[in-house]
């Protein structure tokens, strides 16, 4: 099973009405100055993905940072460096206006080749849904987190209980 799992909204909280917890990386990570928001990143999340991975899963970047996530933010969770969905470039993707599914769901199903899979993204719609359900053959989570938290601890509950139940017993695709 696939885990896609964007950055921003996602690993990192943007948009709250409070300060924001500031993490320090155990070590001294090369190429972190860079990147201003890894530190409200908090690191224990690479464990938490990491449990994903052992369940079975293999995570993979679908996110707009490119390599960057691997260069800066694998390091900073204590992940190795985890396959990067190439965005097709936005000429190539016909529009389908405001309503439309994201700019990621086609591309996610078609990586997936049929495979289950988790997106978990803080953009995703209904429209995304009902996209991915009927042109995705098995069975499919899209998470939806909210942006000014980040991945929760209720988010991975829901993650472990719908990939240990086989990606099927649970809704398909809750909200």
């Amino acid at each position: 099973m696939l885990v896609f799992l964007d950055v921003d909204g996602t690993l990192i909280p943007f948009g709250a009405d409070r300060p924001y917890p500031v993490y320090e990386a155990a070590q001294p990570l090369p190429g972190t100055a860079a990147h201003p928001l890894l530190s409200r990143v908090d690191p224990a999340l690479g464990a938490r993905l990491a449990g994903l991975a052992a369940l079975g899963c293999e995570l993979v970047w679908a996110t707009t940072w490119r390599d960057d996530a691997n260069v800066c933010l694998a390091p900073w969770l204590g992940l190795p460096p985890l396959p990067l969905v190439e965005w097709p470039d936005e000429d190539d993707e016909p529009r389908l206006g405001p309503r439309g599914p994201h700019g990621k769901t086609r591309p996610l199903v078609a990586w997936a080749a049929g495979r289950p899979f988790v997106w978990i993204d803080d953009e995703i719609s209904e429209a995304d849904r009902a996209w991915v359900a009927g042109h995705h053959p098995s069975p499919a989570l899209l998470l939806r987190v909210d942006h000014r938290y980040g991945l929760t601890e209720r988010d991975f509950a829901l993650l472990r209980e719908w990939i240990t139940a086989g990606g099927g017993s649970a809704p398909r695709s809750p909200g």
